[in-house]
Parts: structure tokens; C-alpha cells; sequence
């Protein structure tokens, strides 16, 4: 099993979100011991963001340091962990901000984004795959 770093690269998915990582500099964070939890918004979520957007997010190394904490939150929290809380619980992320918790059935939301797929364990955490990219207000 690889760390959560080596995990997203290694799924395919995750490119702009490891690019984004590289930018922030939070490679090492993400790489440390953790456990860490991260709601990895997939290429597909980053391609919603109008590409002129994008780029400038990932210039403000600051900017682009809180969006990506703010999809991570402090442990190693799977999907059967996630069903057993309630409706419009609230997640402090690592950026500080809350996320809020939607289940509808089987289903997953993080404020506007969908979890697309759950339980890509790492070493250092796990990572739930999400369709939007999230910002902290």
C-alpha cells in the first residue's frame, strides 16, 4: 500500500489534483504520517472550473493552499463511518472551515459535491473521490 500522495497519482484520476498539490507545496503534508481523510475532487471536477479560473488558483499558492485543505479532514474516516452520522453533520476540515455532511439513502454529498467513490486506502489515510471542487467561504 502507498501513502496517500502516491495513491491519487497512482489512480489516474487525480492529475490536476496532484499538480494542485505540488503548487500549494503540501506534498510533504500529505506524505507525513497523518491519518488524513481527503475528498479528492477527480479531473473531471477540476474541468468545471472555466480553465482561466483554474489557472489562476493554482498561481495564488495561497488561495490554492486553502482550497485543497479544505478537503481534508484530520483521521482515517471511511464510508461506513460516514453512513452512521447524520444528516447535516458537520466536518471540520483541516482548512478550519466545516464541510456539511447530505446521506440521502446511499448517498453522499459534501456541501455541492457528490462522492463518487469511497475507500481508496493509503497508508497514511484514505481518499473518497468527489465530483466538484469545494471552496471555503
Amino acid at each position: 500500500m502507498q501513502n496517500l500522495i502516491q495513491t491519487a497519482s497512482a489512480a489516474g484520476n487525480f492529475k490536476t489534483l496532484a499538480t494542485a498539490l505540488t503548487a500549494a507545496s503540501l506534498n510533504d503534508t500529505l506524505n507525513g504520517a497523518g491519518p488524513f481523510t481527503v475528498f479528492a475532487p477527480t479531473d473531471a471536477a477540476f474541468a468545471k472550473i472555466p480553465k482561466a479560473d483554474l489557472d489562476k488558483l493554482l498561481a495564488d499558492k495561497e488561495k490554492l493552499k486553502k482550497v485543497l485543505l479544505f478537503h481534508v479532514v484530520a483521521g482515517k474516516v471511511h464510508a461506513a463511518d460516514v453512513v452512521k452520522m447524520k444528516d447535516l453533520s458537520k466536518v471540520k476540515t483541516v482548512e478550519g472551515s466545516d464541510l456539511t455532511l447530505h446521506l440521502h439513502g446511499t448517498s453522499v454529498k459534501l456541501n455541492d459535491s457528490n462522492v463518487t467513490k469511497t475507500d481508496i486506502d493509503a497508508t497514511n489515510g484514505v481518499i473518497h473521490a468527489i465530483d466538484t471542487v469545494m471552496m471555503p467561504s
